[in-house]
C-alpha cells in the first residue's frame, strides 16, 4: 500500500463527546481558543485533543491561582464532576460501574492525562469531586 492509499481521516467524535465539549466552552468562554484549535476537517471538534489543551490551561491556572486572570479551574472540576455524575445517573439510575462514551472521554482524555505524582500541578488531583476521584483511582491507582 502506497502513501497515497492511506486514509488519514480522523474518526468522527461521538455526539455525546461533542455535546460535553460544547457545554464546557459555552460555560467557560476562556476555553474558546482550545475549541477552535481542535476543529477537524469537518468543522467538528476533536474532543481528546481539546481535553489535552484544556488540561494544560487548567493546570497552569491551578499553579497560578493567585493571579486574577487565571481560569477558574475549580469551577471546571465542579462542572466535570456534575456532568459525569449526571450522565452516570441518567444512564444507570445511579452512580455506578457502567461505562459510556462520556465516561470514556473523561477517563482517558481528562483523568488519565492529569499530572502525575511528583510533577507540577499534581495537587489539582486532590480537588477532584468524589465521583471523579473514584474513577481516577480506578484508572490510576497509584496517582
Amino acid at each position: 500500500m502506497g502513501k497515497e492509499d492511506v486514509n488519514y481521516d480522523i474518526v468522527p467524535a461521538f455526539p455525546e463527546e461533542v455535546n460535553l465539549v460544547e457545554a464546557l466552552v459555552s460555560t467557560f468562554p476562556e476555553l474558546q481558543d482550545e475549541y477552535e484549535t481542535h476543529m477537524g476537517n469537518d468543522e467538528e471538534v476533536l474532543p481528546h485533543l481539546f481535553f489535552w489543551d484544556m488540561i494544560q490551561h487548567l493546570v497552569a491556572s491551578f499553579l497560578n491561582r493567585d493571579k486574577d486572570d487565571a481560569l477558574d479551574w475549580s469551577a471546571i472540576l465542579d462542572f466535570l464532576e456534575k456532568s459525569f455524575l449526571e450522565e452516570q445517573t441518567e444512564r444507570t439510575g445511579q452512580a455506578g460501574e457502567s461505562y459510556s462514551v462520556v465516561d470514556s472521554l473523561i477517563a482517558t482524555a481528562f483523568l488519565g492525562q492529569l499530572p502525575w505524582p511528583g510533577t507540577p500541578g499534581y495537587g489539582i488531583c486532590s480537588h477532584l469531586g468524589p465521583t471523579l476521584m473514584r474513577r481516577f483511582r480506578q484508572i490510576r491507582p497509584h496517582g
